[in-house]
């Protein structure tokens, strides 16, 4: 073959060549040009990331009166805010990267709740946050109550980073407390002994047969036999909630019959539902139903809530006790039937047809002394400790005590305890 039969053939592979170079151009273009756009778009991301972080740490710099820190998982500080330095007494430079979150707090303290970092965030780790009361040492080896947030920190990612620790000194305010109930603890010792004396002289009067009282006259004593009494409560009462502040409330642990407790509380209120026109009704299961725990203290946990659903419904209306037995699972859900995760409890529902509870006061009503709105408009009688009591003995059992309340229809309580 000759050089002119080959010529077409070079010919097509020149343009063949020619073409792919020009693709290739085309590609190297376009991926220049997806390249200066993608770095366009970075720096704007990395612009937008620089002014949230900025933003953020302008945030954190502004709050003075709470202590901001943030650790990573080892718990080494990486956030120091103004706070933090207000109250611990150290500037940033010196703490940052040098310093650890346990570095702050008393070793004993944590010792008693577990071992180091461990202790402060084991309850956060579980349920996502939590708030309790620690001491902080500042750098002058000053002790401060805090009352300390802990919460999850996670990176730009979304990755868990480590912790974050928001601290409100409560030095001032716990003393504060302390004194308060001191004083309350004081005080109710000196009114038990004179009420104790009065009543005794009373039930002395009353029952003497050889001096026969007339009918005015045992009216009388018995109205002042009926405020003494009354006082008598309220200042057991005052003690009991000064024991649960000053962590000396201890329970008396036995096997406890709840029916027999809940037809003990219905017997109670009884005569007070009767004068006040409520019918108080009672659900208990066909089978007996046991837990542990202190019998004195659950049946004055039930006594409370019956009393109140008998004081909050007016004449007409009704209360219901009921017991069941049941299973809770881990997000606090209850059942009949034992699924995997669940733990046995029993459930007691105190259920009233009466004032109801405005839903923003809910959050309040466990609280020492707070007294819904319902009840002052109502003329309802208490001063308020019915409910923080009940609450701490819940609490002790291992239980949960909670409220729904739609106003002007009623209220439930639920008292739930491990079995």
């Amino acid at each position: 073959m000759t050089a002119l039969d080959q010529g077409p053939v070079v010919l097509d592979e020149a343009a063949l060549l020619r073409a792919e170079v020009a693709r290739l151009t085309d590609e190297r273009d376009a991926l220049r040009a997806q390249m200066q756009h993608r770095d366009g778009e970075l720096e704007v991301a990395t612009r937008m990331l620089a002014a949230r972080a900025q933003t953020m740490t302008s945030v954190i710099d502004a709050v003075t009166e709470q202590s901001i820190i943030g650790t990573d998982l080892d718990g080494v500080v990486r956030v120091w805010n103004p706070g933090a330095e207000k109250l611990l007494g150290l500037p940033r430079a010196e703490v940052v990267r040098r310093r650890r979150i346990t570095d702050f707090h008393l070793p004993e303290e944590l010792a008693a709740s577990g071992s180091g970092l461990t202790a402060l965030v084991r309850v956060a780790r579980v349920e996502g946050r939590d708030v309790r009361d620690w001491t902080y040492v500042t750098a002058t080896g000053d002790e401060r109550t805090v009352s300390v947030a802990v919460t999850p920190r996670s990176d730009d990612s979304g990755e868990h980073a480590g912790w974050n620790f928001v601290a409100t000194d409560m030095t001032e305010v716990r003393a504060g407390e302390r004194l308060k109930d001191q004083f309350v603890s004081l005080i109710s010792h000196e009114l038990r002994t004179p009420l104790s004396s009065i009543l005794g002289y009373l039930e002395l009067v009353l029952d003497d047969p050889d001096q026969p009282l007339t009918d005015e006259q045992r009216s009388y004593l018995g109205t002042v036999e009926r405020n003494a009494q009354r006082l008598l409560r309220l200042v057991g009462d005052l003690l009991f909630t000064a024991q649960v502040e000053a962590g000396r409330f201890t329970l008396q642990p036995e096997d406890v019959d709840l029916p027999a407790v809940l037809r003990a509380a219905e017997e109670t209120a009884r005569v007070a539902a009767a004068a006040a026109g409520v019918q108080v009704d009672l659900e208990l299961p066909a089978g007996g139903l046991v837990v542990r725990g202190d019998a004195v203290r659950l049946g004055q946990a039930c006594d409370n809530l019956v009393s109140n659903a008998v004081k909050f419904t007016p004449a007409g209306g009704r209360v219901t006790l009921s017991l069941r037995a049941g299973w809770r699972s881990a997000d606090g859900g209850f059942g009949d039937e034992e699924l995997p995760g669940c733990t046995p409890v029993a459930r007691i529902d105190v259920t009233d047809t009466g004032y109801g509870i405005p839903a923003a006061e809910l959050d309040q009503l466990f609280t020492r002394f707070f007294r819904a709105s319902t009840a002052r408009r109502n003329a309802v009688k208490g001063v308020g400790l019915g409910l923080s009591i009940t609450k701490a003995i819940t609490t002790a059992h291992g239980g949960t005590l909670d409220v729904a309340s739609t106003e002007g229809r009623g209220t439930t309580f639920t008292l739930t305890l491990p079995r």
